[in-house]
């Protein structure tokens, strides 16, 4: 039987979820436990309950006798983070490629379509919408539960990087051709050409946060 949620708890997690993931609540940052009570007009049981949630998530840190700061991600973690999301993306390609049949194709290519017109016209928000569509696709169509909880798992812990690798020059084109290239392998029914071609998309985006990094190093230093 599957546990009833505590509409409370899961509603202020959501919300201080989003919170993190738009910058409002900045990595590093303490949680004030009362301040979040009046904001969010909860009590302090389901706050902590939510608190619990995020933790667990590893979007929160928890110090005893001090409380709850939001998590903040290393140049290691993105290091260590990047092959692993990078192997499990990979699979979800494999296994998609084997099931998609010509209906899933078809809602793909229109997606693919969607994602170069962005391409096309520059259009950096509107490209990581479709971007992450054409992901979730992937995952969906892979069929797979626990392949998609670990991906999205570990994909929360990467939106606390804030991650803009489009903003690299020459990036959403080469992201772009990343893409077309697991279509491809997918219309071929290649599963293992399309989880290299996935891999590699992943592992590129890694590659594409260094050079940003670099970028803005090199502007700060005098």
């Amino acid at each position: 039987m599957r546990p009833v949620p505590n509409s409370l708890h899961d509603e202020a997690a959501s919300r201080l979820r989003e919170q993190i993931f738009a910058g409002a609540l900045a990595p590093g940052s303490f949680l004030d436990e009362a301040a979040l009570c009046e904001r969010l007009e909860i009590s302090r049981t389901p706050l902590r309950e939510a608190l619990k949630v995020l933790v667990a998530e590893g979007l929160l840190r928890h110090e005893p006798r001090r409380g709850c700061f939001v998590a903040e991600i290393t140049e290691r973690d993105l290091d260590d983070l990047f092959p692993v999301i990078a192997l499990l993306e990979g699979r979800a390609a494999h296994e998609a490629t084997r099931r998609a049949g010509s209906a899933d194709v078809a809602a793909l290519e229109v997606l693919h379509e969607r994602l170069q017109l962005c391409a096309a016209e520059g259009r950096i928000t509107d490209y990581y919408e479709a971007n992450y569509a054409i992901h979730e696709a992937f995952i969906t169509l892979a069929d797979n539960r626990w392949l998609a909880q670990v991906i999205g798992d570990l994909r929360k812990i990467l939106r606390l990087a804030r991650l803009q690798t489009l903003h690299a020059p020459g990036r959403m084109q080469q992201s772009l051709a990343e893409h077309l290239a697991v279509f491809a392998a997918l219309k071929a029914h290649d599963c293992d050409a399309a989880e290299e071609a996935m891999r590699n998309h992943l592992l590129r985006q890694r590659d594409a946060l260094r050079d940003v990094a670099r970028n803005q190093q090199s502007r700060l230093t005098p």
